[in-house]
């Protein structure tokens, strides 16, 4: 095994750990964590399996293995920050609902 690799393993191994630290302190939620989770289950495979990137962007026709990465990140991210815009937007709805409740309330406490 090359030096390189070993250090992209060991990294990618305590990557995992802090996130299951996360996860236990109550920190970061389950439902955020998964993403976590694979994407650095994935970086310990190609971690483990030096031809796998190689072998994964010929049978989709990537010409080079590191635009793959870059092609399946930028996707990645795409995909996480729709699903954020989705959550952020329920909770200002939430946050608009309760805001009209609390004025309800403190306008019969007023009466």
């Amino acid at each position: 095994m090359a030096r390189i690799q070993i250090i992209a393993i060991a990294i990618s191994v305590l990557f995992l750990l802090y996130i299951v630290r996360l996860i236990v302190k109550g920190k970061l939620r389950e439902e955020y964590s998964i993403v976590w989770i694979v994407c650095t289950i994935v970086l310990v495979l190609f971690s483990l399996w030096r031809r796998g990137l190689d072998v994964v962007s010929t049978l989709l026709g990537v010409y080079s293995p590191p635009n793959l990465i870059f092609t399946a990140a930028i996707f990645a991210i795409f995909i996480y920050l729709l699903h954020l815009s989705v959550v952020v937007s329920k909770l200002q709805s939430q946050n608009k609902q309760l805001a009209q409740e609390i004025a309800l309330m403190k306008e019969k406490m007023v009466q």
